[in-house]
């Protein structure tokens, strides 16, 4: 059995960016690996002060959102991480065995760091409890960007050294950096990726965005002095971006798109982008109202937590007994 598991953190809003890069992928692996764990990150949102009511607010929209993206409760098992006890006692445990040096290389640290004057312990001990998260269930594959590659190696090495003073107890964890995907950049910045912490909203589509929002955001896109839907990531990288979009979307080509195109201006272009983003983002968002807050939510949850609790509680059991602290 191969096993597969992924999280997000409840910080900002998810974007059409996250659905694109995150969700499609994730939905298309449900029909190929024999386990997926899905969590909401929510212990690693509280590195950085959160408002309670806005953080608990958040964590309702993301696991309805995540429901109604396309995410199959029989195939993916989805709880908060807060609600597995287990998993900080592991991580509490790892910590034990990781090495100060290791943990102070880590990239996103120096750069959190940087922003923040003072900064919390559990900015620089989170990337053990993501070891934590990944090793309890002694995931396979961890689907990551190139800039949390470092994450999943930690979480090896710790792995990995833990196996070796202590016996075989974790399995070897892999990212998973999938060699063809669609990355979506900024609107206003095409640059760079679009992201749910941008500081920038224009320039991100939210999965919660209205119609309106959505139809000034893609309309006031930055494009290019030419008139020419062409792809060119290098020369034209707003249209580029936006032609990736309606690609993901609605399964077209990039040529077949471009072919439609020919002699027209970019605001038909703009307007097309926009109608199918619209429908898109409407749909899901149709299914999220339908979920949020409902009972079905709560039962997924429920069952998600109860199997992923088991699992944490035989391995910290497990690395209790060979680390000698159990009677």
């Amino acid at each position: 059995m191969k096993t597969l598991l992924t999280g997000l953190k409840p910080t900002g809003d998810l974007t059409l960016g996250n659905y694109i890069g995150a969700m499609i992928p994730l939905i298309k692996m449900q029909e190929e690996y024999d386990a997926i764990y899905l969590f909401v990150a929510d212990l690693h949102a509280l590195t950085i002060y959160q408002d309670p009511k806005e953080l608990r607010e958040r964590i309702q929209k993301f696991i309805a959102m995540y429901l109604a993206c396309g995410v199959d409760p029989k195939k993916t098992t989805l709880y908060l991480q807060s609600e597995n006890e287990y998993i900080p006692a592991i991580s509490w445990l790892l910590e034990c065995t990781t090495q100060f040096g290791e943990a102070s290389r880590m990239i996103q640290f120096k750069e959190k760091s940087k922003q923040h004057k003072n900064f919390s312990v559990g900015l620089f001990t989170y990337p053990v409890l993501m070891a934590a998260d990944i090793l309890y269930c002694d995931a396979d594959y961890i689907p990551v960007g190139i800039d949390q590659k470092q994450h999943v190696e930690l979480a090896r090495d710790i792995a990995e050294r833990f196996n070796h003073k202590y016996g075989k107890t974790f399995t070897l964890p892999q990212p998973y950096i999938a060699k063809e995907g669609t990355k979506i950049k900024d609107l206003k910045d095409p640059t760079k990726k679009m992201s749910k912490s941008e500081e920038n909203p224009q320039g991100v589509i939210s999965l919660f965005d209205s119609a309106e929002e959505i139809t000034k955001k893609i309309m006031r896109a930055t494009t290019d002095s030419e008139m020419e839907v062409r792809f060119d990531e290098e020369k034209k990288p707003g249209i580029s971006n936006l032609l990736n979009i309606v690609s993901a979307l609605n399964g077209e080509k990039i040529e077949e798109i471009e072919e439609k195109f020919v002699g027209k201006n970019y605001g038909e272009f703009k307007k097309y982008v926009s109608e199918v983003v619209k429908e898109k983002i409407g749909k899901i968002q149709e299914c999220y109202h339908a979920l949020l807050n409902s009972d079905e939510v709560q039962t997924i949850l429920d069952q998600g937590i109860k199997k992923s609790r088991a699992i944490a509680k035989e391995k910290y059991e497990d690395m209790k007994q060979k680390m000698g602290i159990i009677r």
